[in-house]
């Protein structure tokens, strides 16, 4: 059986180890990346490399993309020599980007009115790891048809993929996600400090919590990285939990819904990533309490 034509955007922390498994799983992959020579090392497994986000489209069965933001991935979509300069019916554009759920509906309602191509929105969660290990958790929007024209290439990357509705959907339950994980992230924060404070060796609570009602992955990654003051390499940065925490916000006033604790967690979110950190591992979060403190 002939494997469908794949065109990924956006070679990044998640793209680059995306690709490789797609590559390695026999996919023809063309790729483009506005930071050419980050396409390099897939070029050296035989990836086909582009000079334009319209120019995936001439091969490719499905577009893909992993970019860092609505801005960026409006740009790629309909800036000049953007995809839809080449898109066309029956190619699917997948975007595992982490995005506004209501822009990302009036970008697919675009893009099908003008070329008809279709959405489907398949934001990740899993990090660096998952992406790696093909572990990710994927929640997706989108034609009921169309996720499962795309869910045998997305068994390579995930674990697990759940159509969530109609395009939008995927990106609702990403933020979801990511507001449970940002406030985890702090709060862990917040525990490793005081376990110092305490005179407790913090490098034990994650151990010692395994199993229990408090335990989780972020606190089995995150507490011993900060308690060891450990930020490198850096796996996920802190502007990408302010994003998705701002994101959060303001779905919450779309929908007239309160979400006092993700509001209070942007707040410091942005003031960590105001002393410098935006680009820094969220690890890091522990050393605004460790200052507080000092």
């Amino acid at each position: 059986m002939t494997l469908p034509s794949i065109a990924f955007a956006g070679i990044g922390l998640m793209g680059l180890p995306m690709t490789r498994r797609l590559l390695a799983a026999g996919y023809p992959l063309s790729v483009w990346n506005r930071s050419a020579d980050k396409c390099a090392p897939l070029e050296a497994l035989c990836a086909r490399r582009v000079d334009s986000p319209a120019a995936l489209c001439a091969q490719a069965d499905i577009v893909m993309l992993c970019l860092a933001d609505t801005a960026v991935v409006r740009e790629v979509v309909f800036g000049p020599g953007g995809i839809v300069e080449g898109a066309r019916p029956g190619q699917l554009l997948v975007d595992f980007s982490s995005l506004e759920p209501a822009a990302t509906r009036e970008m697919a309602a675009e893009l099908e009115r003008r070329t008809g191509m279709r959405w489907v929105d398949a934001p990740v969660s899993g990090g660096t790891p998952g992406a790696e290990a093909g572990t990710l958790a994927i929640m997706a929007g989108g034609r009921e048809e169309d996720v499962e024209r795309v869910r045998p290439i997305l068994a390579h990357l995930g674990q697990r993929l759940t159509r969530m509705g109609e395009v939008g959907a995927g990106q609702v339950t990403k933020v979801c996600n990511q507001m449970i994980v940002a406030c985890n992230a702090l709060v862990i924060a917040e525990v490793v400090a005081l376990a110092e404070r305490s005179g407790v060796d913090a490098s034990l609570l994650a151990p010692a919590l395994a199993g229990g009602f408090a335990d989780s992955r972020p606190l089995q990654i995150l507490a011993p990285q900060m308690a060891e003051s450990r930020f490198e390499p850096i796996k996920w940065h802190v502007r990408t939990l302010l994003k998705d925490l701002d994101t959060a916000v303001k779905l919450s006033r779309e929908e007239g819904s309160a979400t006092p604790m993700s509001g209070l967690a942007a707040q410091l979110m942005r003031l960590h990533g105001s002393q410098g950190n935006l680009a820094r591992d969220p690890a890091t979060l522990v050393e605004m309490y460790r200052e507080e403190q000092s």
